[in-house]
């Protein structure tokens, strides 16, 4: 699998340690084949649950002490082994991809944080804990950060998930501020929809800064790591605003120069 098929592990990153590269190659292959499994191809979606449902066996299979036969599976009991690794980021994982497949609509703004939480803060859970530096404190920022990024994607990507049946917009925002799934898909520019993703983005940049504090607190390699993804998702909010508070915001995806560290499809997802 090419480490540059996801974003969210920089496992391409020239600051990411080498002794770590395994471990984090390993996470990486699980959280991308269960994506996949998800997201693409033309499975159904019980096909899509039933085939989710043998990563979570898998899981079990290493909480009980066992090497399953598949290698990704094995490699990851390996590294779960090693690292001592709690397998619940891993489990929450798999229950954000479940629901990928049953819902596409998000009522409230702590409906999709909880999406987010399961999606997004995993990933910075598990990176913290290879590090061994998984406190309180930094959980709670790093979490922030997760979810930010994901909102991030979600707003960057309106235009495309509506093609594929999806809005992550809360339904409780869109009423507010007088959208309609019909003005999205009919890619309507006006004051209403500027002022929807005007304060979206607030609310994105907002959560993110919260949790920058922890770039400063963490030393040396994952300290800088982070400090380049918190400005790569600030940045991409700025594009934001300025592609998609225009005519032709929902056509168009924000992006940035290649200038950050984790691995990118081309188009500078941040999920």
């Amino acid at each position: 699998m090419p480490v540059d098929h996801y974003e969210n592990f920089p496992v391409a990153s020239i600051l990411l340690p080498r002794r770590l590269v395994p471990a984090v190659e390993a996470i990486y292959a699980f959280a991308r084949g269960a994506d996949d499994v998800a997201d693409e191809g033309d499975a159904t979606p019980a096909e899509r649950l039933a085939a989710l449902a043998a990563y979570e066996a898998a899981l079990d299979e290493i909480a009980a002490g066992r090497t399953p036969e598949d290698g990704m599976f094995a490699r990851l009991a390996t590294v779960a082994r090693a690292y001592q690794l709690d397998l619940q980021p891993l489990r929450d994982l798999l229950s954000a991809f479940r629901q990928d497949v049953i819902t596409t609509r998000y009522p409230d703004y702590p409906a999709l944080l909880d999406y987010c939480r399961r999606s997004a803060d995993p990933v910075g859970r598990l990176m913290l804990a290879l590090y061994g530096v998984d406190g309180a404190a930094n959980l709670r920022d790093a979490d922030a950060i997760c979810s930010a990024l994901q909102l991030i994607n979600f707003w960057q990507d309106v235009g495309i998930d509506i093609e594929k049946g999806r809005i992550y917009l809360p339904q409780e925002d869109l009423q507010r501020f007088g959208v309609t799934e019909d003005d999205i898909r009919a890619q309507r520019d006006n004051s209403a929809w500027r002022a929807l993703m005007a304060f979206e983005v607030e609310r994105a940049r907002a959560l993110m800064l919260s949790g920058a504090p922890l770039a400063t607190r963490l030393p040396g390699r994952i300290g800088w790591e982070l400090r380049l993804v918190i400005q790569g998702g600030l940045r991409i909010l700025e594009c934001i605003e300025h592609a998609r508070l225009s005519a032709h915001g929902l056509a168009r995806r924000a992006h940035v120069k290649r200038t950050l560290p984790w691995p990118s499809d081309g188009r500078h997802r941040l999920r």
